[in-house]
């Protein structure tokens, strides 16, 4: 008899048996199962080669089909049998498992728990698809290790359906979990979720009211000044008849006496103006035009109004005290409630709560309290530091520096921020985060602020060069083995030779070759020259300065000047008396040596000297033994004089 569904099939059946009797054994064997923590691979590898062996068709597709016929089976029947309970049977997590484990041993299709577990996430409530995403989450490595690339559009498609599915007002924590786990999931290079064009989202509109809007502003909504500059000053506008809005001080109060001011210079403090909030409330508004499109800042008049529009809400913002606002019931909303209101009991009170996080709130009435809740002001300062980084981007410096990379023709624009604007763009940044830092924890709100600012920058520019691959080759065998090799060379212990070269001779040291402390206590190591002894050391030098030639002129010259110098400091502890000769023209040597009075009178009478007798009492003759020949005398008075 033919069968009329595959599910007749005699193999399918077969299956199915075999994996009801597996879910048996997982129930009552293990005891660890269940969302949080998966069934040890020990106890499923025996049941996963028993469901193996159950199809014996050599057809490889062909038992895939039947595997997944079977199990779609089970998977259904388990899913009807939870519907009156809080919480999802362990039999569809034992079984998601065990398909996983079958998968990553191609038994089945890899890709089968990730249909299975699509089909879960869009058959359950809100609160179910909570714990589904549990189990992908303590899953998430294994899910990942094999066979990705089969399963990564199964996982992108499932999480796009449910993000749809979510509110982003009240489920915004649950969506952040959604955003965490494909991130983790998928590798950092891939291109799935990438805006190759740089298409802005413009369908996000904003609607608030628009209907006294010509009565604040007299017709107009707001006055555009397309002769004004475009750019803002350091130092706020004073108020005029027409409704102006002043560009924010980025100085503080815009006092007198500062860098740009001269400090003679007395000028008179500038108040912020600050609008009504009536005024404000337009004019703040269409701000999110900008956020959402920023091309139409290209146009001048609208960078105008931007620029003036930001101006007037951050001085509101400034003047405004700050409140930590919570929005009323938040501690119910999301919760988990008794049985019979949603199908959940008691036990799941103390589920995961969300934040409720309404995307604008634009009625006229609710405008002032929004402006006071901290929450909110860091909101629109974290959209204005988003567009203001888009700014800056499009100066002349900053397009320089791609312009010889390979980039995305979609991402250029030919719009080039000017010098004027770019010090606005600067000096608004500033501004704003200087108020991000005024509260009491802004100074940690701004640094997570800064970070994913600065590695956005980092995902644009990637993009902006098509994406290239981030992934690295692998390292070969011979080149990791040279690194160790060299590394373990650089780190050896050196042994230094017994004597290094252009080593310095240390043997004068050596006490038993007549060196050692003795040698170095020697007067003549320290002892200063004499005054002979630098007189004759100019002398020397005079005459070798004679023979020299032009390169060794100019050394033997300074030798000369520094011989003369200490000679003159020598002299002045000794001779202090004869320096004053060396003014009357006086030669050195002259001064410092003068010559005997014997010697001087015969230089003067060019006759040489009488010899001078030595006349010896008769007495002292006697006394002294036999008197010596007058000749002898005469020779010893010689001598005498010589050596005086």
């Amino acid at each position: 008899m033919a069968v009329t569904v595959a599910s007749d099939l005699e193999v399918v059946q077969s299956l199915r048996a075999h994996i009801l009797n597996a879910l048996n054994h997982l129930r009552r064997d293990t005891t660890i199962s269940g969302v949080d923590q998966s069934v040890p691979v020990s106890e499923l590898a025996a049941l996963a080669d028993e469901l193996s062996t159950a199809s014996t068709h050599q057809d490889l597709s062909y038992r895939f089909a039947a595997v997944e016929t079977a199990a779609r089976e089970v998977f259904y029947t388990s899913i009807s049998a939870s519907k009156n309970i809080a919480l999802i049977s362990v039999d569809v997590w034992n079984l998601l498992d065990l398909l996983l484990l079958c998968g990553d041993n191609s038994q089945c299709a890899p890709e089968l728990v990730c249909w299975l577990i699509e089909e879960l996430l869009d058959s359950q409530t809100t609160d179910r698809c909570r714990l589904v995403f549990d189990y992908l989450e303590s899953r998430r490595e294994r899910l990942a290790a094999k066979d990705f690339h089969k399963k990564n559009l199964v996982f992108l498609r499932s999480c796009n359906e449910l993000l749809r599915r979510l509110s982003k007002a009240e489920d915004a924590v649950f969506c952040g979990r959604v955003f965490f786990f494909l991130f983790q999931t998928f590798p950092l290079g891939d291109k799935s979720s990438v805006n190759l064009r740089g298409e802005f989202h413009v369908e996000n509109t904003t609607n608030y009211d628009t209907s006294q809007d010509a009565e604040i502003t007299g017709g107009d909504a707001m006055e555009v000044d397309t002769t004004a500059p475009a750019t803002a000053t350091n130092t706020p506008k004073a108020p005029s008849t027409k409704d102006s809005t002043p560009q924010p001080n980025v100085k503080s109060g815009g006092k007198s006496g500062s860098k740009s001011t001269p400090p003679k210079v007395t000028q008179p403090v500038i108040e912020e103006e600050v609008l009504d909030s009536s005024k404000l409330y337009p004019i703040f508004w269409r701000l999110q035009q900008d956020f959402s499109d920023p091309t139409r800042l290209f146009d001048q008049p609208h960078f105008h109004q931007f620029k003036n529009g930001l101006a007037a809400t951050i001085v509101m913002f400034r003047k405004t005290p700050t409140v930590q606002a919570k929005a009323a019931g938040a501690d119910k909303r999301g919760t988990k409630r008794k049985q019979g209101v949603n199908g959940l009991d008691e036990a799941a009170e103390d589920h995961f709560v969300d934040n409720y996080n309404p995307k604008y709130l634009t009625s006229r009435d609710l405008f002032n309290l929004e402006l006071s809740d901290l929450a909110f002001q860091r909101h629109i300062f974290v959209q204005a530091l988003i567009l203001i980084e888009f700014l800056l981007s499009l100066t002349e410096k900053a397009k320089l520096k791609i312009a010889a990379l390979p980039v995305q023709k979609s991402m250029l624009y030919s719009f080039t921020l000017d010098d004027a604007d770019t010090k606005w763009a600067l000096s608004t940044k500033a501004t704003i985060k200087q108020s991000l830092q005024s509260t009491s924890d802004g100074r940690f709100y701004d640094r997570m602020v800064e970070t994913v600012l600065a590695r956005d920058k980092n995902w644009v520019r990637w993009k902006v060069e098509s994406c290239p691959s981030i992934v690295r080759d692998t390292v070969a065998t011979s080149q990791e083995l040279d690194a160790r090799r060299a590394a373990s060379d650089y780190v050896r212990p050196r042994r230094l030779p017994g004597k290094p070269a252009n080593a310095m001779n240390l043997d004068f040291l050596n006490e038993g070759q007549g060196g050692g402390l003795d040698a170095l206590r020697d007067p003549s190591r320290y002892s200063a020259p004499g005054i002979e002894d630098l007189l004759s050391g100019i002398d020397n030098d005079t005459l070798d300065l004679e023979m020299a030639t032009e390169e060794e002129a100019e050394q033997y010259r300074n030798m000369i000047a520094n011989k003369t110098w200490r000679l003159l400091r020598e002299a002045r502890s000794s001779r202090l008396a004869l320096l004053g000769d060396l003014e009357k023209g006086g030669s050195l040597k002259e001064v410092l040596n003068p010559r005997e009075p014997s010697e001087q009178r015969g230089s003067q009478d060019d006759e040489p000297a009488p010899a001078v007798e030595l006349m010896v009492p008769a007495d002292d003759a006697q006394l002294s033994g036999s008197p010596q020949p007058p000749d002898e005398q005469a020779m010893q008075v010689d001598q005498a004089t010589a050596v005086a």
